[in-house]
């Protein structure tokens, strides 16, 4: 199966580095083929034939013994990350117009009813729960006085990896590639 695996809370603030050449080799010493890194915020693509929950114990543990960090990994099949991906709707980017960023949910979380939790402004914040994910986005010039700017620091954030919707969309690419590698 090909897998997204998206780590939190890696080289954010000079906290928690991780060489991304180190932690391709990680994964490749777990088993794990195909690995590809996608910038420096850990987002890892790669095919394994294990179940997804194995895969995700795996990979906390490797992460651990070989950094000495107890990262938390949201892992993705192709399936599910492309259902995520896809509604996003196209006219979100990441620019200087518009901030638009994926919330990916850990299960504890994951429900329409997150939504209720974020601190939105209706007539600002456009969100939008999806399995797996919150979908957002706000104009550049409503950043400040959104509410999600009061996300940091509250338990739902603990629960959560953000990624901006330009970084969301080339880890699906670089899925996409893998998907049609395996099946030749």
């Amino acid at each position: 199966m090909i897998f997204a695996a998206l780590l939190r809370g890696i080289n954010v603030g000079g906290h928690n580095k991780v060489n991304m050449k180190e932690l391709k080799e990680a994964f490749e010493q777990v088993g794990m083929s195909s690995v590809k890194t996608y910038i420096n915020s850990g987002n890892i693509v790669f095919q394994d034939s294990r179940e997804k929950a194995q895969v995700t114990v795996l990979l906390e543990q490797a992460i651990l013994e070989r950094f000495a960090l107890r990262i938390k990994v949201l892992v993705y099949s192709f399936d599910e990350y492309s259902r995520i991906a896809q509604a996003v709707p196209p006219e979100w980017a990441n620019d200087k117009q518009l901030k638009s960023d994926v919330l990916f949910l850990w299960q504890q979380v994951d429900q329409q009813h997150v939504l209720e939790q974020l601190p939105l402004k209706p007539d600002i914040d456009r969100a939008v729960y999806v399995p797996g994910a919150v979908l957002w986005s706000v104009d550049r010039e409503h950043v400040s006085k959104s509410g999600m700017t009061k996300i940091v620091g509250t338990t739902l954030y603990k629960q959560v990896t953000i990624r901006n919707v330009n970084t969301v969309r080339k880890i699906y690419e670089l899925m996409r590639e893998l998907e049609e590698q395996v099946a030749k």
